[in-house]
């Protein structure tokens, strides 16, 4: 048996015995395995990060309550966790909608910069482009390495707006940038991890956003 793709993933779906009980079992069991990691990992970073993110969430109320809007930004499934911090602050369950968008949203925008200009540049350009001073560009990344994204957070700092960035593994070239204002690290190798952690962190920055204004006089 070839060890390559998915066989090398799943390798108890291709034994020559396929035993339905047996397979049923292991995925019951990677399972648990994997909610524990993710349980731990959100444990640890609570414990390390607890108040640097309520400090942060601080940060950014008194942002949004003097007229600053965020700009999220981030590729592939970052991009899509981007997407999903936009909605979750313009769309609110609960609490008043704040203003965001997401610099991957526009596809006519990011083909004309990525064609035109380069790849590395699409968020840069927004950022020059859309963002004021005091205004908030949140970045997200697994590797925290991904150029445009660290070229993104650089213009930012340029303009004066406040920096916030999650990562994964030691936090990458974010970590190592100097233009992150409040920079949250997952330290894990796993990118289904990271993401999963990510999502909590990126749920609970809302959560303490949202209470730090409604306590704003």
């Amino acid at each position: 048996m070839t060890t390559d793709g998915i066989e090398a993933l799943y390798p108890f779906l291709y034994e020559s015995a396929f035993d339905l009980d047996a397979v049923m079992a292991h995925v019951e069991r990677s399972t648990a395995e994997k909610a524990a990691e993710v349980v731990a990992l959100r444990q640890t970073v609570v414990d390390r990060d607890g108040m640097r993110i309520e400090a942060s969430a601080h940060a950014l109320a008194q942002a949004f309550a003097a007229g600053a809007r965020l700009l999220a930004f981030g590729n592939g499934g970052s991009s899509t966790d981007a997407a999903a911090i936009v909605q979750l602050f313009t769309h609110p369950p609960t609490g008043p909608p704040l203003p965001a968008i997401a610099l991957s949203a526009d596809p006519a925008l990011l083909t004309a910069l990525a064609n035109d200009v380069g790849f590395d540049v699409v968020f840069a350009r927004q950022v020059a482009a859309f963002g004021r001073a005091g205004d908030i560009a949140f970045a997200v990344s697994t590797s925290g390495g991904s150029d445009n994204v660290l070229r993104g957070l650089a213009e930012a700092r340029r303009g004066g707006l406040i920096t916030v960035g999650l990562a994964g593994y030691d936090g990458g070239g974010m970590a190592g940038s100097g233009d992150v204002d409040h920079l949250f690290v997952v330290p894990s190798a796993s990118v289904h991890r990271i993401q999963e952690a990510q999502t909590t962190l990126y749920h609970v920055l809302w959560t303490l956003t949202q209470r730090a204004l409604a306590a704003t006089p």
